[in-house]
């Protein structure tokens, strides 16, 4: 079994919302990580969420649609 995305994102974010959006839409599982309790999380995706990342390291950044998530995530399958 893999384990859930992990979904970088912050409160009052209106990108993240709409992410979290397609990621419910997709119905892939995902951990949402706020990257406003961890300062290095804030220095390195502060400027890029919503990003979503997979057990391997990958990750997708936004923009993406629900077509892009789904071919991000079935790349190296």
């Amino acid at each position: 079994m893999t384990k859930p995305l992990l979904f970088y994102t912050t409160a009052g974010c209106h990108l993240c919302e709409h992410a979290e959006s397609i990621l419910l839409a997709v119905g892939v599982p995902f951990s949402a990580v706020d990257i406003e309790e961890d300062l290095a999380l804030i220095q390195r995706y502060g400027i890029r969420i919503p990003v979503v990342a997979d057990e391997q390291g990958r990750e997708l950044g936004w923009p993406f649609d629900g077509q892009a998530l789904s071919h991000w995530l079935n790349q190296n399958a």
